[in-house]
């Protein structure tokens, strides 16, 4: 009798069995939740929880959702943005103006160019920025292909929209010399006062930059 119950304790039931199965895929889920940009692991197990907890619909269409873009969403040939096609509508649309081509670092800065309005150009997304600490250069940027690009002999002038950080600067420095070497105009984005601050409270490398690029 004895050896009975120690056998049925050595081998767990099914409800254990699923409490631990439970678990890791809860484990899993804050895991995969932390590697959002900005998400620390205490917002992690609150987005988990409150998904499982209060709104298992909106988990299920997240998990639909997110599973549909990494199948379907790819690179733009043309521009490298993201595209569920082979060429973007960008870049299929052949309305805007071909002089002008704006680089960008990701889909995310060219989103923000184009709520603006007032662009209408085309562009080209560098998926990052030169960074030689993690070893990456011009090379792994595409620099070539933004290069044959730019010399289509439809562009005029290669706007550098890159990020005003160290590494953004240094990227539209080798940019600017690359293109210019061949030729090829560029221009980079002005950096000036916000609108509608106070000149007070504005940081003063921005008043120097806004000084530097008055017109």
């Amino acid at each position: 009798m004895l050896r009975a119950r120690a056998l049925q304790l050595a081998q767990p039931d099914e409800a254990g069995s699923t409490e631990v199965t439970a678990l890791n895929a809860l484990e899993q889920l804050i895991d995969a939740l932390r590697g959002l940009p900005g998400v620390g692991q205490k917002s992690a197990q609150r987005m988990a929880y409150h998904l499982l907890q209060h709104d298992r619909e909106a988990a299920l269409r997240l998990s639909t959702a997110l599973a549909a873009a990494a199948e379907r969403v790819q690179q733009c040939e043309r521009c490298h943005s993201f595209s569920e096609a082979r060429i973007c509508a960008l870049c299929e649309d052949a309305t805007r103006d071909a002089r002008l081509l704006c680089v960008v670092e990701t889909p995310a800065d060219q989103a923000a160019m184009e709520r603006t309005g007032s662009y209408r150009g085309y562009y080209f997304v560098l998926q990052g920025r030169v960074s030689p600490l993690d070893g990456i250069g011009a090379r792994e940027l595409g620099v070539a292909q933004l290069l044959e690009r730019a010399a289509d002999g439809q562009v005029e002038e290669v706007i550098l929209a890159t990020s005003f950080t160290a590494e953004g600067e240094v990227t539209a420095h080798v940019l600017s010399e690359t293109l210019k070497a061949r030729g090829l105009r560029a221009t980079r984005l002005a950096r000036g006062v916000p609108v509608g601050s106070e000149l007070e409270y504005v940081d003063l490398g921005t008043i120097a930059h806004a000084l530097v690029d008055r017109r």
